[in-house]
């Protein structure tokens, strides 16, 4: 299994794409003007507090209040308080917690009014982004994520992943760690750490509190709303959770970001760092790769799959909705019963990938083929749990209802990614059509202007439709012109654009206006 990371930069956007054996499984956007990532520490005011809700709203400095319920607010909480207060006044200088004198636990069950007053000052951390109308929600139960380690502030407890099966490791893992971990500081220990040394979880350790002490540091005469602790960048972000010995290759076509993940690889897994690459051929990085031509038919309405079996994805505000259908596809050698399982299994895996590929979190029902056999259904379930099984996001899957159904909850802490695959007809009749005839009379009216300066050589690129259409047939439009013009056009088909959009060049490559 080959594991490829692929990045396109862009001015102001850089997109990650995660390809698995070549094919699209995640798909990423790093946007400058994203303030309120998963991840990020603000310090903040508390607006209100709101005891019919056990919640309260905290002015992080969007546009609408970002939403702090109690369950949210950690057993450290006025620990947190006081040490905010102390430091933010100067009264404190020391960062780390050893000689810091704790507070009572507040109650498991009690009420937020109890606990928090308008105007107070306090650290949050975004745990989930805003999305649709609603502001963040946010936790003041810290975490500082890092390659092998999370550190937790305020706290005491050593936890190990749930993914380290040996009890051998885990023991070896919490003995190591609790021998490095300064008080008043608790840690998670992640899946990756497993078989690691003491020095490099021990190296990972002391950056985390390098990062609490200069997040700190800010907290002295900070202004009401401000972000005191950003997230890495995303490109360093990404690697540090999913990155493992089955990648194969990371490229990138902006040089700049090159050199940032060399370093970052190179930090991480020296023996890894010759697999970063940076990408220099004329063609976009994106279609080189077919990443481009996966996007547009992995984003629509109905996605195709093998054996003519397609899904059909609807969304509403509560819940996503997927449905199987097997399309023309007919098997005499088989019974219904095979079938459908054969159809439900491709399913599986592909329903497995398109959530994680647009990030579809919240209530995700999924209308399965019908299968008379209990011991089906259950080959179905545990194959839809294993492709899942990669999958970052927490989840739960119920196994199969009577009616076929399954239904599954995925975290969401992202608005979905969403891309829009429908394209205007330039006709304006409102209706989809493959090669419109406006933009080829425009591309037409264009080249024949340009032949006029003379340009010895010109190259036309434009969207996979409409190259076909200038280009196929006899004579083909693109002939055509050549008999009028005694001038060939070379038409390059990219996959990137929409009907609409088209680009000469000359024979140095620059864009003819």
């Amino acid at each position: 299994m080959d594991k490829e990371l692929i990045i396109r930069s862009g001015s102001d956007i850089v997109d990650f794409a995660l390809l698995k054996d070549g094919k699209l499984i995640e798909l990423h956007k790093d946007e400058e003007d994203n303030n309120f990532s998963v991840g990020d520490v603000f310090i903040a005011k508390i607006r209100k507090a709101v005891p019919g809700l056990n919640a309260a709203f905290v002015n992080v400095g969007y546009e609408k209040d970002a939403f702090l319920h109690y369950h949210d607010l950690g057993p450290k909480l006025p620990s947190l308080l006081k040490f905010v207060k102390r430091v933010s006044t100067g009264k404190n200088t020391d960062f780390l917690l050893k000689n810091f004198q704790f507070e009572k636990d507040i109650d498991k069950d009690g009420s937020i009014s109890n606990v928090l007053k308008a105007n107070q000052s306090i650290l949050v951390q975004i745990v989930k982004e805003p999305i649709s109308t609603k502001g963040p929600r946010i936790s003041s139960e810290l975490s500082i994520a890092g390659r092998y380690l999370v550190l937790v502030p305020f706290s005491d407890r050593i936890s190990i992943s749930q993914k380290i099966e040996s009890k051998e490791e885990k023991d070896r893992l919490k003995r190591l760690v609790k021998s490095i971990t300064p008080k008043g500081f608790g840690v998670i220990v992640r899946t990756v750490a497993e078989d690691k040394k003491v020095a490099e979880l021990d190296k990972d350790l002391q950056n985390l509190l390098n990062r609490w002490t200069a997040m700190c540091k800010k907290l002295n005469r900070a202004h009401h709303p401000s972000k005191v602790l950003g997230e890495m960048n995303k490109a360093s972000s990404i690697l540090r959770d999913i990155f493992n010995d089955s990648f194969s290759s990371i490229i990138v076509d902006d040089e700049a970001m090159y050199g940032q993940i060399k370093d970052y690889v190179q930090e991480i897994a020296p023996n890894k760092e010759s697999i970063v690459k940076l990408y220099k051929n004329g063609v976009p990085i994106f279609e080189k790769y077919g990443i481009e031509r996966q996007i547009k038919t992995s984003f629509g309405r109905t996605v195709s799959m093998a054996k003519g079996a397609y899904l059909v994805i609807e969304h509403t505000e509560a819940l996503h909705v997927i449905d199987v259908n097997s399309g023309n596809r007919s098997n005499k050698e088989k019974n219904q019963e095979d079938t459908a399982l054969e159809v439900n299994l491709i399913s599986a895996s592909e329903i497995a990938r398109q959530l994680r590929l647009r990030d579809m979190g919240g209530i995700i029902v999924v209308d399965f083929i019908d299968m008379g056999k209990a011991e089906n259904r259950k080959k179905l379930y545990n194959h839809l749990r294993d492709e899942m099984q990669d999958d970052k996001a927490k989840h739960k899957i119920l196994p199969p209802s009577k009616f076929g159904l399954v239904q599954i909850t995925r975290q969401r802490v992202r608005p979905e990614r969403n891309i829009e695959t429908k394209e205007e007809n330039p006709n304006g009749t409102g209706e989809e059509i493959e090669a419109p005839i406006k933009i080829v009379q425009k591309i037409t009216q264009d080249m024949e202007r340009i032949f006029k300066k003379d340009y010895k050589k010109v190259t036309l690129n434009t969207h996979p439709f409409i190259a076909a259409f200038l280009t196929k047939g006899f004579p083909s439009i693109r002939s055509k012109w050549f008999l009028e013009h005694k001038k060939w056009v070379k038409v390059l088909p990219r996959d990137a654009y929409t009907y609409l959009e088209y680009h000469f060049y000359d024979k140095n490559g620059k864009e003819i206006k």
